[in-house]
């Protein structure tokens, strides 16, 4: 069985696409309206009916479908039956604890729900991650260095063995035994990206905050896609674009994947 690495990289070239839609359908994205939970889910369809043919990957993020308890892990499993077998499935879950806690958490996002690959938070060490790297063909992707203003007053700490967010990223270089290891490093911070892409070549990285949080696009494919490959991850800016119609939405896709491929040929 290849890979989790191995077989996203084949799917990105395979499709000529590293746009990975993010899903964060809030009830608070719909200024002036008080959407109910039925609303919410087909958005959702119509988002992913708008970008299908576009993105190689979707990234649902697992708080906003925990709020409706019950019946929002019911959606998620809609969701993911939805999108079907076609596309990478990345689990925002930002799990981090450890022991037969973690254990569970991997089995609820890879054996229950069939995820691909889920973001781990690295703070517990690595006893909060390798639960999650036991499977080959399952991805983790590590928070290094994230999009969020406030990240630095952790990420960019200084330790006797450099900072921060450079010790996680080459903890998980040291993890990628079964080639499955990933970095999170925010598209908001383009020369962390080439610094980190130095320190962990051939990692893929998944890199969130391109859209509404003003990341840069053309850095972040260059830099994320030198010695390695990257996943474009763009929530806001496609499931809410212009009228939230499924047209608006799916030129908003268009366009990002036609950046996304032109700067590609570029390198």
């Amino acid at each position: 069985m290849k890979s989790f690495n191995s077989h996203l990289e084949e799917r990105i070239l395979e499709k000529n696409s590293n746009l990975c839609v993010g899903l964060d359908i809030a009830v608070e994205s719909f200024p002036g309206v008080d959407p109910d939970l039925d609303f919410l889910k087909a958005h959702a369809k119509k988002v992913i009916d708008a970008t299908g043919e576009l993105a190689v990957a979707y990234k649902p993020n697992l708080g906003f479908f925990e709020r409706w308890g019950s019946k929002g892990f019911e959606w998620l499993e809609e969701t993911l039956d939805y999108i079907g077998n076609e596309h990478i499935l990345v689990a925002d879950a930002k799990r981090g604890d450890i022991g037969n806690t973690a254990k569970q958490y991997a089995k609820s996002v890879f054996d229950y729900f069939g995820f691909d690959a889920v973001t781990v938070n690295p703070y517990m060490g690595s006893d909060a991650i390798r639960p999650f790297i036991s499977q080959p063909e399952k991805g983790a992707f590590i928070l290094c260095r994230t999009s969020n203003p406030s990240a630095g007053e952790l990420q960019d700490q200084e330790t006797p063995s450099g900072l921060l967010y450079e010790n996680v990223a080459q903890c998980a270089v040291q993890l990628n035994e079964n080639d499955n290891v990933g970095l999170v490093i925010g598209a908001t911070v383009p020369q962390e990206i080439q610094h980190i892409r130095e320190l962990a070549p051939d990692l893929p990285f998944l890199l969130p905050g391109i859209g509404a949080q003003g990341g840069d696009l053309e850095k972040s494919m260059r830099y994320g896609n030198s010695n390695g490959i990257a996943l474009i991850n763009i929530s806001r800016g496609i499931c809410f674009a212009g009228d939230m119609s499924e047209n608006a939405i799916r030129k908003a896709a268009e366009n990002y994947l036609n950046q996304i491929r032109k700067f590609s040929n570029e390198f």
